[in-house]
């Protein structure tokens, strides 16, 4: 997975919720600019400010090892 694919997918999530970025924006006290770079896939985002960002929209992050089986 890749930022610019991590950026579409929640973008999707977003506009499936029917939120606009200023609605996250003010859901995270996060900038639009911020979001909406994010969503395009900026490599250089800040983590913590992603964490937040999926928190507000009700996504989870899982880890694993590669090749690991999901249960």
């Amino acid at each position: 997975m890749t930022a610019e694919d991590l950026g579409k997918l929640v973008r999707a999530h977003r506009k499936q919720l029917k939120l606009t970025l200023e609605t996250v924006s003010g859901l995270s006290n996060l900038g639009v600019r911020f979001l909406s770079e994010f969503e395009r896939g900026k490599e250089t985002a800040e983590l913590g400010k992603v964490l937040k960002t999926l928190h507000v929209l009700g996504l989870d992050v899982i880890v694993r090892p590669r090749g690991a089986s999901e249960e």
